[in-house]
């Protein structure tokens, strides 16, 4: 036997639960919700962090390496006008990207070319792959 315990309930109360639960931050993951967007891979000799940051200018935009982060910081100007749909976002935006291998600060390259943000680290000499060369006997 079954008990359904749903007429119990006022649907305007399941309505705003569902509202509650789509404004709660973290909604739909924490991925959708993190500006700007980006790729980190490596290869033998850096990490490369490629962000999508169209339409900032390159003065708006504040590149921070610490011991263990990169920081990407800036602002995106909203546009005037009156919006029927607004999905670009506007405002202040904060990225900390954690390094997990040591970096040479003095090589650290940055460019901007069609709204993509590259920063090449290059990775120490101790921390780089090397061959091992296997002696016969």
């Amino acid at each position: 036997m079954v008990l359904d315990f749903n007429t119990l309930y006022s649907p305007f109360d399941r309505f705003d639960k569902l509202f509650e639960d789509f404004l709660r931050p973290g909604f739909g993951g924490q991925r959708r919700l993190t500006y700007p967007p980006l790729n980190l891979s490596q290869d033998d000799d850096n990490i490369i962090v490629r962000a999508e940051i169209p339409g900032v200018a390159i003065d708006d935009i504040e590149l921070t390496l610490t011991d263990k982060t990169l920081v990407i910081k800036g602002e995106r100007k909203a546009e005037d006008g009156k919006y029927f749909r607004q999905e670009r976002p506007a405002g202040v935006f904060h990225r900390v990207i954690n390094l997990h291998v040591p970096v040479d600060r003095d090589r650290v390259e940055a460019a901007m070319k069609n709204g993509l943000l590259t920063v090449a680290l290059p990775k120490t000499e101790e921390v780089k792959p090397r061959s091992i060369s296997i002696q016969a006997e």
